[in-house]
């Protein structure tokens, strides 16, 4: 993927698509590491997971078949 810098007040911004975000398990509130190697630009996200959505998502799937047994341990 090409992408070009973006005026973004007195300086320039590399807007970062949905679909990558999503990829990468990360959102607006995700704080990313920018470090510069040779003649590279390396964007890393501080926390890596799954992201919120994607653990509620599974907690879900499992809720029916496992829901009970986890409430008894919680106790």
């Amino acid at each position: 993927m090409i992408k070009n810098l973006q005026k973004h007040g007195n300086s320039q911004a590399l807007v970062i698509d949905k679909p990558i975000m999503e990829a990468l398990g990360i959102d607006g509130e995700t704080q990313l590491q920018v470090t510069v190697s040779g003649n590279s630009l390396i964007i890393t996200p501080v926390n890596v997971g799954i992201g919120r959505d994607r653990v509620l998502a599974a907690i879900e799937k499992l809720r029916p078949r496992y829901g009970e047994m986890l409430e008894r341990l919680a106790e």
